[in-house]
């Protein structure tokens, strides 16, 4: 029987004062010195993928690794940079209960921050 865990994310522009809608992002599982890839989805409207990056059914704990498109992001936009600073946004984090996990991403073209939401 599945626990009650999941994963998922949301990404806010703070750029723009915005959901980041049309974000890619990918999840993969850490094992040892490499991943494996689990996902990938684009952001919606309110600056969320549509499902849970991890399901109850596909929760396990473990390391994993949320990327996040934002030099594609800020670039389909047409957001004016001459040298784009960021380009792929890695969040590696740890799964080591059977809860709901959300990793919140607040992100510029220049610096983002992260924390573990709720």
């Amino acid at each position: 029987m599945a626990g009650s865990g999941r994963l998922t994310t949301h990404v806010l522009d703070t750029m723009h004062g915005k959901p980041a809608r049309g974000m890619r992002i990918e999840l993969h599982y850490v094992h040892d010195d490499h991943t494996h890839h689990i996902t990938d989805g684009y952001t919606n409207a309110d600056g969320r993928v549509d499902a849970p990056l991890l399901t109850p059914e596909q929760f396990e704990k473990g390391e994993y690794e949320i990327r996040f498109h934002v030099g594609q992001y800020y670039e389909r936009l047409g957001t004016e940079i001459e040298t784009p600073f960021l380009n792929v946004v890695p969040i590696r984090f740890q799964i080591s209960e059977d809860s709901h996990y959300h990793v919140p991403l607040l992100v510029s073209p220049f610096a983002y921050s992260t924390y573990r939401g709720s």
